[in-house]
C-alpha cells in the first residue's frame, strides 16, 4: 500500500504544477480610457445607421495563448483573448486594444519571460479628475490591482493611455500635469511600491481644441521609472478619435519595446502575495528537486515489492 500511497501523492502534486504559473505571473495593470480599452474595428452608430458594432477581426498579432490570461470583472484569472476590456468598459462597444498585441510582443521577444497577467481597467470617456484618489474608478483600479495578487504574481507596470476627454475645455486641461503626476504617485504608494514602472501613451487624438496641451502636459512628467509612448501619427478610425486595429497593434508592440528596453535594472519592489497572505519565494529549481527524489523514492519502493 506503502508504494501506492506515493504514487498517488506524485501525481496530485503533478497535478497543481498549473498554479505554480500563476504564483509566479507577471501582471500588467491597464487603465485610461477608450483607446485602452480598445475601439479597433468598431464601426460607429453613425456609419451603420444603428448601434455601434465590432467587426470580429482579430489579427494573429493579438492572438490568445496559454501563457496570457486576463483578470475577468469577478477577479477570477481566465485565458486572454480580444475584446479584452469587453466585461469592464460595459457601458461601449469594445474592439481591439494594445493590451493582447503587448502581451504578445513580451512573449515574442522573449519566450522565457513566463505568464503574463493582464488586468483591464480602462473605461471610455472619463476625465484624468475621474481616477483621483478616492473616486469610484480609483478604487475600482486598487481593487483589481491587489486582487491581482491574491494568487501569487508580481505587478510589473502600469500601461496608462487616458487624456482624450481632458482636451475638450479649458476646465479640463488646466493642472492637467498636476492631477496626473499625483494619480500616478497615489498609485505607486498605495501599492507600497515606489519604483513602479509607468508606460504612459501620450496622445494621438482628442475630443476637443486642446489636445496640444495635453500632450505637453504628458510629454512633460518627469517621474522616476515613467516612460511615454509617443501615439501621435497612428491610424484613426472615421470617427478621428479612436486608434484603428493596426494602430492598436502597432501601439501594443511600442508599449511591450518600451517594457522590455526600458525596464530599470533594479529589482521591481511590489509585493508578491500567494492567496495564504506571506510572499512566495520557493523556486521551480526546488520544486522539480523535491519532485524527483519523490518519483525515485516510488520507483525504489515498486522494485523491492515486486
Amino acid at each position: 500500500m506503502e508504494p501506492l500511497f506515493f504514487l498517488v501523492l506524485l501525481v496530485q502534486i503533478w497535478s497543481v504544477r498549473p498554479h505554480d504559473q500563476l504564483l509566479n505571473k507577471n501582471i500588467f495593470i491597464l487603465a485610461g480610457q477608450s483607446n485602452m480599452a480598445g475601439r479597433g474595428g468598431v464601426v460607429s452608430k453613425t456609419i451603420t445607421g444603428g448601434a455601434a458594432t465590432w467587426d470580429g477581426i482579430v489579427p494573429p498579432q493579438c492572438k490568445p495563448g496559454p501563457s496570457i490570461l486576463r483578470l475577468s470583472a469577478n477577479l477570477t484569472w481566465v485565458l486572454a483573448h480580444e475584446p479584452l476590456h469587453a466585461d469592464i468598459d460595459v457601458k461601449k462597444t469594445v474592439g481591439v486594444g494594445p493590451g493582447m498585441a503587448f502581451a504578445n510582443g513580451v512573449l515574442a521577444k522573449d519566450p522565457t519571460f513566463g505568464v503574463i497577467g493582464l488586468v483591464p481597467c480602462a473605461v471610455g470617456g472619463t476625465k484624468i479628475r475621474e481616477w483621483g484618489k478616492g473616486t469610484f474608478l480609483y478604487k475600482q483600479l486598487m481593487r483589481r490591482a491587489r486582487s491581482s495578487l491574491q494568487d501569487g504574481g508580481t505587478i510589473q507596470a502600469l500601461l496608462w493611455y487616458q487624456g482624450e476627454s481632458d482636451t475638450v475645455t479649458k476646465e479640463d486641461h488646466t493642472d492637467y500635469k498636476r492631477k496626473l503626476e499625483r494619480f500616478f504617485s497615489d498609485f505607486r504608494d498605495d501599492l507600497q511600491s515606489p519604483l513602479l514602472p509607468i508606460i504612459q501613451v501620450a496622445l494621438a487624438s482628442g475630443s476637443g481644441p486642446f489636445i496640444k496641451i495635453v500632450r505637453e502636459a504628458q510629454l512633460g512628467i518627469d517621474l522616476l521609472n515613467l516612460r511615454t509612448v509617443d501615439a501621435k501619427g497612428l491610424s484613426l478610425e472615421p470617427d478621428g478619435l479612436h486608434l484603428t486595429t493596426r494602430a492598436q497593434v502597432r501601439l501594443g508592440k511600442m508599449l511591450a519595446d518600451s517594457f522590455l528596453h526600458f525596464l530599470p535594472t533594479s529589482p521591481i519592489l511590489t509585493p508578491t502575495y500567494t492567496s495564504t497572505g506571506p510572499p512566495l519565494r520557493c523556486s521551480n529549481f526546488i520544486f522539480y528537486i523535491f519532485l524527483l527524489a519523490l518519483l525515485l523514492r516510488c520507483i525504489r519502493m515498486i522494485l523491492v515489492t515486486f
